[in-house]
């Protein structure tokens, strides 16, 4: 703009058109030319918008795969995932299935658990653990009930591997349930297994009363059970 500016006023034949003819003048007018495409061209931000990249999945001539994408580096750990606790994160202790949680379970985590639970389980292992989901009442094969004693018998590490590796026809749940709520969903199947055998003296006693009455109107309860 200060060019053309320029520009007209030599051409009204002003005080700088008198000096059109100066050699001197001529040479500041493509200075400021210069300087006014200068500016121009400097407000042109290009940075990296223009930069060489390649889009998702697009091929490359570079590598000799063809891809763009480069596979990750063997033994790569991403941020927070370097996963040191065994117990927590395979169930096991130097190797051998452990009969012990990685943390203390609390009334906050048995409820998780059976929220995951109901969630996850239910459709095959049904709400009280014997195998008679919704699925296996439509044709699926039916998974061992919790309340079988080799089951009562395993470890608690036991059901976070099968949960982590699946089983039989079981897949495996760990990209659906994260290390820490297997360990919950775990302790609440042994919740479950110790309700379905538990007796009256199990029972606190402030209770006791309130599931006599229930069983004096339940026939056929078995003695000694809640």
């Amino acid at each position: 703009m200060g060019c053309l500016r320029l520009k007209f006023n030599l051409h009204r034949g002003g005080a700088l058109g008198n000096a059109d003819s100066s050699p001197v003048s001529a040479c500041w007018r493509r200075l400021a030319c210069v300087a006014g495409l200068a500016m121009l061209l400097g407000g042109c931000r290009l940075d990296m918008h223009m930069q060489p990249k390649y889009l998702p999945y697009e091929p490359s001539n570079f590598f000799d795969d063809g891809r763009s994408e480069r596979p990750v580096v063997p033994g790569t750990v991403a941020r927070g995932q370097l996963h040191t606790d065994e117990l927590l994160y395979t169930g096991k202790e130097n190797g051998v299935v452990a009969d012990k949680f990685p943390f203390p379970m609390t009334r906050a985590d048995l409820e998780r658990g059976r929220e995951r639970y109901n969630i996850y389980c239910t459709p095959c292992h049904d709400y009280l653990g014997s195998g008679q989901g919704m699925i296996v009442q439509r044709g699926f094969p039916p998974p061992p009930s919790f309340h079988l004693d080799n089951l009562r018998q395993a470890p608690a590490g036991h059901f976070f591997e099968v949960m982590t590796n699946g089983f039989g026809s079981m897949y495996s749940y760990a990209a659906r349930v994260e290390p820490q709520d297997r360990w919950r969903i775990a302790a609440y199947i042994r919740a479950l297994q110790l309700s379905e055998h538990a007796t009256m003296q199990d029972v606190p006693e402030g209770d006791r009363a309130k599931l006599t009455e229930n069983q004096s109107n339940t026939p056929g309860h078995a003695t000694g059970q809640p």
